[in-house]
């Protein structure tokens, strides 16, 4: 469904949404509230006041989807702070969406390609 390559970044919009909100309302949140385009093809999570619902944003190309999904039980670990948006991982993203709180875990050093940083540069600069 969401082809999540390299490139593909992930937002959170930290605070609470009106998940009354439709793809008008979420594209105009992610355009004046996040500053960014919703047509990059790039993940725009939002979430309630009782964070235990969840609202995705995606552009595949051809058409915007909006995804939603209702907590039975519990409630999402979502990130709080005085900045509209915070960048997650896709490891960030489904530890978030498996019910993991990431306050909780540690995450060990690792190294990650810069996107469109050549294999060739990597092993000269070694």
């Amino acid at each position: 469904m969401f082809a999540m390559g390299a490139a593909t970044r992930i937002y959170l919009a930290t605070g609470a949404t009106d998940m009354r909100k439709g793809f008008t309302g979420l594209e105009g949140l992610i355009r004046e509230r996040l500053e960014c385009d919703p047509l990059t093809g790039h993940l725009f999570l939002f979430s309630n006041s009782r964070r235990d619902r969840l609202k995705v944003v995606y552009f595949d190309g051809t058409g915007l989807w909006v995804c939603s999904k209702r907590l039975e039980r519990g409630t999402l670990c979502w990130p709080s702070g005085k900045e509209n948006k915070v960048q997650s991982s896709r490891e960030q993203f489904a530890l978030l969406v498996g019910g993991i709180d990431l306050r909780e875990t540690r995450q060990r050093k690792w190294y990650r390609r810069p996107v469109g940083e050549e294999p060739s540069e990597i092993r000269k600069s070694a």
